[in-house]
């Protein structure tokens, strides 16, 4: 299992451009190169197989398939992945992940490259947000605070962002 109880966020990509979201708490993936395909069985999608692209770690540093194993280190690099050179020429050093999954990936990119026998949007998708949850933080606490000091009507007052 993770360390500390944190999940692994999985992106799949669709043939037509579509992304999903989800998650989960098991060691899905882990030895796994990018490049290789992998079932999505543990993901809830069925049948569906996919290809590894891409990942990033806990602190938001991308994986790279020029760097072998599991560790991170930094490169020089002229242009690509986390940099993007300004000046003809101009070089940097990155902090980059390599190509391996591991417990400090945190996100792991996938493209379907083999359809299952459900639609991928009724398996991952979003569910709508409704009433309060549509509010913004402050909108929130405002909210709350406007309640919690007797003027109730003063809290419904807060208008709801439109859809």
């Amino acid at each position: 299992m993770f360390s500390g109880g944190i999940s692994m966020k999985f992106v799949v990509s669709t043939k037509s451009g579509k992304a999903f979201s989800a998650t989960s708490d098991q060691d899905l993936f882990v030895g796994k190169k990018l490049g290789e395909t992998v079932g999505l069985d543990g993901i809830g999608l069925t049948g569906f197989e996919a290809r590894i692209t891409g990942g990033s770690d806990k602190q938001g540093f991308p994986m790279s398939a020029s760097l072998q194993g599991v560790s991170r280190r930094k490169v020089l690099t002229s242009d690509g992945l986390g940099f993007n050179a300004s000046v003809k020429g101009e070089k940097k050093r990155v902090s980059i992940r390599g190509n391996t999954i591991s417990n400090e990936i945190a996100q792991v990119n996938l493209v379907v490259t083999k359809e299952g026998t459900v639609a991928i949007d009724q398996v991952l998708a979003k569910k709508a947000v409704t009433g309060d949850e549509a509010l913004s933080a402050k909108d929130r606490s405002i909210k709350k605070s406007l309640e919690q000091a007797g003027s109730a009507e003063l809290g419904s007052g807060i208008k709801k962002p439109k859809h």
